[in-house]
């Protein structure tokens, strides 16, 4: 870990939880690829790559997730499978969703707000398996995910392994469902948001802090190391001005289907850009993962509250 004696208290203690966030979700993507099966073929899109890629054994790809590969945000629909499933219940909605709307009006992370809605969100999988979670994963994947991956994004990824290079998927979404998507893509493996297990039981509790902004940045810069990649020949696609710190590790930054602040940033430094929204729609499938785990409930609400105004 870097020096980090010039920092604030506040920012010290910020940049250690992203550090050992981004750390932990390295360690986790490498064990969870050591210790599967290969994953299945998947089946190519066709047409041409939109970004020429270059075979590189020293170079890998890594994929921003909400809005980059699918449409959407994973988290969203996590939740609803989640309650779907009765792991909460409709009184809890309530504190939920109010906690979700003050970070989306207030615009800022308050650190006790923060960790309020980080520990609603994790009770909820408190004393579930691990295992339980993984199939569920694959249950959700089919129910709401399948259908909503951008075929242009899934095809740059095909192309990466073509070229015979990794392809990682970087989340805030939990590892177990980020690598159950990973996995059904035929990707190689994932970076998520780490949830402490015990005897493959949830404790509630993260290791470190949700897999969001800085922390995706560690965490691609703690896999390179563990890989033995070459950052500068590495590439990164990602839709939201949050994931600036991991595309500005890499050597060939993409914007995929950009917000209007990563678009400027992009323009600004000539890094190559892709829509594939018609008529380049702003508006996202979902809600956002801006909270990172505390984006489970306030998703699960907004599902519950359209599912009710359609019936």
């Amino acid at each position: 870990m870097a020096a980090l004696g010039w920092l604030t208290p506040r920012r010290r203690s910020a940049t250690a939880r992203s550090v050992l966030a981004g750390e932990a979700s390295a360690e986790a993507a490498r064990k969870s690829t050591q210790e599967q099966e290969p994953p299945p073929s998947a089946e190519k899109d066709k047409g041409e790559p939109e970004f020429p890629v270059l075979g590189d054994d020293k170079a890998a790809a890594f994929f921003d997730l909400d809005n980059t590969v699918m449409q959407g945000a994973a988290l969203f629909h996590f939740g609803r499978g989640l309650y779907k499933r009765k792991f909460f219940e409709t009184r809890d909605l309530a504190k939920f969703a109010w906690q979700q709307a003050w970070f989306r009006l207030a615009g800022v992370e308050d650190p006790e707000h923060m960790q309020d809605a980080r520990d609603s969100a994790l009770s909820i999988v408190k004393g579930h398996r691990v295992a339980e979670l993984m199939t569920i994963g694959e249950e959700i994947y089919d129910e709401y995910l399948a259908d909503r991956i951008w075929p242009g994004t899934r095809a740059l990824a095909q192309a990466h392994l073509d070229a015979g290079q990794k392809v990682w998927l970087v989340t805030a979404a939990p590892v177990e469902i980020a690598t159950v998507i990973a996995r059904r893509l035929g990707f190689t493996g994932a970076l998520g948001t780490v949830s402490e297990s015990v005897d493959g039981v949830y404790t509630g509790k993260l290791v470190g802090e949700p897999l969001h902004g800085p922390a995706k940045a560690e965490a691609v810069r703690a896999l390179a190391t563990a890989e033995s990649l070459d950052l500068t020949r590495c590439a990164a696609y990602s839709d939201s001005h949050n994931d600036i710190p991991m595309l500005s590790l890499v050597g060939h930054p993409y914007a995929i289907n950009p917000d209007t602040k990563l678009r400027k940033h992009a323009r600004d430094l000539d890094w190559r850009l892709r829509d594939y929204r018609t008529g380049r729609k702003a508006a996202k499938v979902g809600i956002p993962a801006a909270a990172g785990v505390g984006a489970v409930a306030g998703g699960t609400a907004a599902a519950i509250a359209l599912t009710r105004r359609r019936r």
